[in-house]
């Protein structure tokens, strides 16, 4: 039986006349690297880099309900005001996490919550599950948009060439604006640590998009970045990756993002479940570590309290703006004092390291 063929973007043949190293993403053919890994990372911690993510999901929630809706499926505080979005994690009804999604306000009654590509489908049937007895219309376009990451120091100036207006929109600040005869949605936001900015569009004109940045970008430094550039920042900035640093049968205490639950907001999906669990208390949490020697840590890597194994790392890797190897694993109590002294297992070997409280590197927004 033949594997069903890879999806592709809108920008699939851009990436590829750019150098771009294609691999399957969640069933996605996307970029790993351009120029390289540590030349990208670099180039948006120092300038600009644009980042291909239109393998991400959109579903539009809409209707007399939605800002209900969307507090019900959501545990953090979902704000109402247009032209504001919010990071939340979607959960089940046992707490676990479906997904982290940010969810924006486009208008009172009209909202765009951006899921990952790799849980985007089932993102949307369990929305349409949960959506009885809501008056809301749900709407999965992931097929009908492209969406381009802009991130860097200089992206402000340079998406401001393309969108005059983007430079005004505050973090996490959504806005309709023309575009290539079209209407694009700008969101300010980006999972780098960086300041930038998300373009979601059609199809032409997110093409169009990137030819623009192309045809502009060198004076601002920008350079074209794949996902594992991508993966470099959101772990220095301490940005989960769902699949590998949370998941369903994690909640979001266990994920050291107690932060985006808000108990006191009333009933929303899982509520009960974490009042519970919380309760009982967690045998383990995710915990940042960084080596104190040498060497290049990976997923999988166990770590080790002296002799006892306490856990493993979920993202592992070297950090080039810290010039050290950093990772995140599911670690027992006894580690997660920061500065506890650790060892991470790197191809048999037991590396020194330290836990310690995340982000490894403060993010510049």
């Amino acid at each position: 039986m033949n594997p069903a063929p890879l999806l592709r973007t809108p920008l699939f043949a851009a990436l590829v006349r750019a150098g771009g190293r294609m691999v399957d993403f969640h069933g996605w053919e996307m970029p790993v690297q351009f120029a390289g890994i540590l030349a990208e990372h670099r180039a948006v911690r120092t300038a600009c880099g644009v980042f291909d993510v239109s393998h991400m999901g959109q579903i539009f929630i809409s209707g007399r309900d939605a800002h209900r809706f969307v507090e019900r499926v959501n545990c953090n505080r979902m704000t109402a005001v247009p032209g504001k979005g919010t990071y939340a994690h979607v959960l089940a009804e046992d707490g676990g996490i479906l997904d982290d999604a940010i969810t924006y306000s486009l208008a009172p009654e009209r909202f765009l919550a951006i899921v990952n590509a790799a849980t985007a489908a089932q993102d949307f049937a369990w929305f349409q599950r949960q959506a009885a007895g809501f008056e809301v219309a749900l709407d999965n376009t992931g097929d009908r948009y492209g969406m381009l990451a802009v991130q860097g120091p200089n992206a402000p100036a340079l998406v401001g060439e393309l969108f005059p207006a983007a430079p005004a929109l505050p973090r996490f600040g959504v806005a309709e604006m023309p575009f290539a005869g079209e209407t694009a949605i700008v969101m300010r936001t980006g999972y780098t640590g960086e300041d930038g900015f998300e373009v979601a569009a059609s199809p032409g004109a997110t093409l169009a998009f990137w030819d623009a940045l192309m045809a502009r970008g060198g004076r601002y430094g920008l350079v074209p970045c794949g996902l594992g550039s991508r993966d470099t920042l959101r772990l220095e900035a301490g940005y989960l990756l769902y699949g590998a640093d949370a998941d369903e049968t994690r909640t979001p205490y266990e994920a050291n993002c107690g932060w985006v639950v808000k108990l006191q907001k009333g009933d929303f999906i899982g509520r009960d479940a974490l009042l519970r669990r919380k309760e009982t208390g967690f045998k383990e949490m995710l915990t940042g570590v960084r080596l104190l020697d040498r060497g290049v840590p990976r997923a999988g890597g166990g770590v080790w309290l002296g002799d006892r194994p306490i856990g493993a790392l979920t993202s592992a890797t070297f950090a080039p703006s810290l010039g050290c190897g950093i990772g995140v694993g599911y670690l027992a109590a006894v580690a997660w004092e920061p500065g506890t002294r650790v060892a991470v297992e790197i191809h048999g070997a037991k590396v020194a390291a330290e836990t310690v409280r995340g982000p490894f590197r403060k993010a510049s927004v």
